[in-house]
């Protein structure tokens, strides 16, 4: 099929019944894909694995939730954007019917310390110090905090003081601090990372308590100094001092969520409502012989699992023995607990101590061990078994591992294995300069801070899909500019496309409904843009069976549009505009189906991004008012011209572009874009021909002409996100790009063009000094330039030396320079003489 910009001629195919069932065909193979699934499986080490749910086209999913302590960053954006990339995958494209559950930690150790330190902290605050009495509880908490994290300090001579802690610190940790690691060699990681927290944190208190200011810079020393001294003076009974912590942060963690167009779970759990359950699961698992009451809590015993024939650390078993995450997935309030019969058994229910939340159990007051929340709320959901279980990889071991053990013990009978997850997910790390981002170790940007500066939420979760899910990502300048370009190319490929196809049509409808009448046509042979897009059809379809490898994907994408980009560009009066329109509708879904699209929904069947105007769903005038408005002003500024007679810039500025507007509203439009382009084609079809009969016209009308059609284009249209693309010898395109990043490219090329122009007028006036310089010397005869120069003392006829200040002769060597001076002054004088006039006198 052809299409020719300039005649805009185009055979336009009805659609039939057999060709709408071939576009449904063609769309995606979803139920026989299902069946061709793998996924890289913690539990099956190795390459990817079948993978084949419980109940055909079902899905049930489990995936742990935040401990919500905290503001969220970017290394848990990692994880759900991941999370819910896969989900999306499973939904929309192969069809499957998802289950999802999520839970929030809302009891933690880590909950209660930041809760409980933050009480303590306010309450002192309240107190009446004075300045020397707050300083010396500064220094108290000071020398506590260095002890506790950075006993190094400690060492010399006398006692470490604000004074002494810099020189003592550079002394210390300097190599540190410069990027090395503490044993000297290899990479830096978690631990350095951790040690320039805390030497951040003393740092930061010093130059508070040398200002004077203990209070409002040292809090960070402060929080577990008071919290030693009085942590036990806090009544749990009020739950509030907790929960009011947890209730703000999960409300912080959803409206990251919401930002980063993550789905919300199905069904959402929470400790807190499940403690009574977990109590009843503990007692089943001690029932059962595979845990054991001691000092008033609760512990797995791992020997008696095995014995009976189940396995433990299926996930990391060489972790098993690991004592710091053992110790982390305990807790840090636990290691004081003792009376265990193995040194890995871990907590199902911890007895309360004074300063910890409490609910009462059979062994008395207490609160539910981390990894048994999971445990009890997913299978209070999804049943004894599920399909998927996910989180983040350093959950592996112990969480996971733990969570198995204790859920395959409270279901196995009769010495059998249970399988409680048939698969497990992990999604990889998000790291900075080697060492993972952690709240904990506060080397991290939250959410909100990373999309109110160098982030969208559709950048950042391009950066994600160009990375394997259960690959480590360490972002680089490198790899954010690889998905910034990707992010571009298919900007311009949707905006052109659109441009196109309204062009080709010339209404509106090309981007309507009645664009499908544009489609590829069943009959047609797959040969050229058609045979690219169903190759790049088959590459998405083998790389999301392939354990959702959406790097690949991203290639496809890339790569089609790259080869109808070449397509346009070079067949410029014969695009398979139907072929186009169907690369990129394809595209539309499957960037939809992969969460980039905020604005859009399944099943993603438009062209491009969405409007988010049209997802509102604006009263039709108010959505084409910036439009509207715009082709008044431009066509009142255009009668106001002194325009010689034509009769084509007459009709134009005779016609009315409501009618179409009237019967684009009363068609359903809803879209501001499309119904603007209503105006927006009669402004640039009237700057065509104003700009096509301005050589005919007086200079002073021609200047006026190109000024308002500058204008028209630079900022009228710009500051409305409207670019219009000026072609040669053709009609203007149309094209909706955001203002801000119009009115961005704008100002940088008003910035380029004012420093070109001061580095013009530098040169200029550079040349202008140097001339003035050069007249200035030549104005001077070559008879004089000589004379006062103290080193000689006689002169010839012509000025030249002919005798030193001393009476000698002048070298030879020295008199053939000062002549070859002498001829090049008398040059410039004469040049000088016949510039200006004036004698050698």
């Amino acid at each position: 099929m052809n299409f020719h910009f300039l005649s805009l001629s185009i055979r336009r195919p009805i659609i039939t019944t057999r060709t709408s069932r071939y576009l449904l065909r063609k769309r995606f193979a979803t139920y026989s894909a299902m069946e061709s699934i793998k996924v890289h499986n913690s539990l099956k080490p190795g390459g990817p694995v079948s993978f084949v749910p419980i109940e055909k086209g079902k899905i049930s999913w489990y995936a742990c939730g935040p401990t919500v302590y905290d503001q969220s960053h970017l290394g848990h954006a990692r994880n759900y954007v991941s999370t819910d990339i896969i989900r999306r995958i499973l939904t929309h494209y192969f069809g499957f019917q998802v289950r999802f559950v999520m839970n929030f930690t809302d009891v933690d150790d880590k909950i209660i310390i930041k809760a409980r330190r933050q009480r303590l902290l306010d309450l002192e605050k309240q107190k009446s110090y004075t300045e020397e009495e707050a300083l010396e509880l500064g220094k108290a908490a000071f020398r506590a905090y260095a002890k506790s994290n950075l006993p190094k300090l400690l060492e010399g001579e006398g006692e470490l003081d604000l004074n002494n802690y810099i020189p003592r610190r550079d002394a210390a940790y300097g190599h540190v601090l410069a990027g090395g690691s503490l044993a000297g060699d290899g990479r830096p990681g978690d631990a350095e990372a951790k040690l320039k927290m805390h030497i951040s944190n003393m740092t930061t208190a010093v130059i508070a308590m040398n200002g004077n200011l203990v209070f409002n810079g040292a809090d960070e020393i402060l929080l577990p100094y008071l919290d030693s001294l009085y942590k036990e003076t806090i009544d749990t009974s009020d739950q509030s001092i907790f929960t009011d912590l947890t209730r703000f942060m999960e409300g912080e963690f959803t409206d990251d969520m919401d930002a980063l167009n993550v789905l919300r779970p199905d069904v959402v759990t929470r400790v807190t409502e499940y403690v009574p359950q977990i109590a009843k699961f503990v007692e089943r698992v001690v029932e059962k012989g595979f845990a054991y009451e001691s000092e008033g809590s609760v512990y797995f015993d791992i020997g008696a699992f095995e014995k009976a024939g189940n396995t433990y650390a299926r996930l990391r078993p060489e972790s098993r023995n690991d004592k710091a995450l053992q110790e982390e997935g305990e807790g840090s309030l636990s290691k004081s607990l003792g009376g265990k019969k193995g040194a890995g058994d871990f907590a199902l229910w911890k007895k309360s101590k004074p300063g910890e939340p409490y609910w009462p159990s059979s062994w008395g007051n207490g609160r539910p061990g981390w990894h048994i929340e999971c445990s009890v709320m997913a299978s209070d959901v999804l049943g004894s078994r599920m399909d998927l279980h996910s989180g983040g990889i350093d959950l592996a071991f112990p969480h996971h591992d733990n969570e198995l053990a204790q859920s395959e013990a409270f279901f196995c009978e009769h010495g059998h294995e249970h399988t409680w997850v048939n698969y497990f997910l992990h999604m990889g790390h998000l790291s900075i300069s080697g060492s993972k981002m952690s709240k904990s170790l506060k080397n991290f940007q939250t959410i909100k801070d990373a999309l109110a500066s160098t982030y969208t939420a559709r950048s950042m979760r391009v950066v994600f899909l160009h990375g394997r899910w259960n690959d480590g990502v360490e972002i680089s300048p490198e790899m954010r500019t690889q998905a910034d370009m990707w992010e571009a190319t298919v900007n311009n490929f949707f905006t052109n496309t659109k441009s196109l196809l309204a062009e080709a049509n010339g209404t509106t409808a090309a981007v309507t409904g009645d664009v499908k009448s544009l489609s590829i046509d069943g009959d047609k042979p797959q040969e050229g843009l058609r045979a690219d897009l169903e190759q790049a059809k088959k590459d998405v379809a083998a790389a999301l069976t392939n354990s959702f490898d959406t790097p690949q994907v991203m290639r496809a994408i890339g790569e089609v549009i790259r080869k109808a980009n070449v397509h346009i560009n070079t067949q410029k009066s014969d695009v398979d505009l139907p072929a186009v329109e169907a690369i990129a509708r394809w595209i539309t879904k499957i960037v939809g189906i992969l969460g980039l699209d905020a604005n859009a929904s399944p099943p993603y069947d438009g062209l491009g991004w969405a409007s988010a105007a049209a997802v509102a769903n604006l009263d039709p005038s108010e959505a084409v008012k910036p439009y509207k408005d715009a082709f008044k002003a431009i066509f009142s500024d255009v009668q106001a011209l002194d325009l010689p007679a034509s009769d084509t810039i007459t009709s134009l500025l005779s016609q009315s572009p409501d009618n179409e507007f009237d019967s684009l509203v009363d068609a359903g439009v809803r879209d501001p874009e499309q119904l603007g382009l209503t105006y927006l084609r009669a402004v640039s079809k009237l700057r065509d021909e104003l700009r096509r009969v301005a050589p005919t016209t007086s200079p002073e009308t021609k200047k006026s002409i190109l000024s308002l059609s500058d204008r028209i284009r630079d900022y009228d249209l710009t500051n409305i996100g409207v670019y219009l693309d000026d072609r040669p010898d053709l009609p203007s395109l149309i094209k909706f790009v955001p203002a801000a990043e119009l009115i961005a490219a704008r100002e940088e090329k008003a910035a380029k063009d004012a420093e070109k122009a001061r580095a013009k007028e530098e040169a200029r006036r550079a040349r202008e000094k140097a001339e003035e310089e050069k007249w200035a010397k030549a104005k001077l005869g070559p008879e004089d330039m000589f004379k006062s120069d103290e080193r000689y003392s006689e002169w010839d006829a012509e000025g030249v030396p002919a005798k030193m200040k001393d009476g000698s002769e002048v070298p030879k060597s020295q008199l053939k320079k000062l002549k070859k001076d002498w001829e090049r002054q008398k040059k410039a004088h004469g040049e000088y003489q016949a510039k200006f006039g004036g004698s050698t006198a």
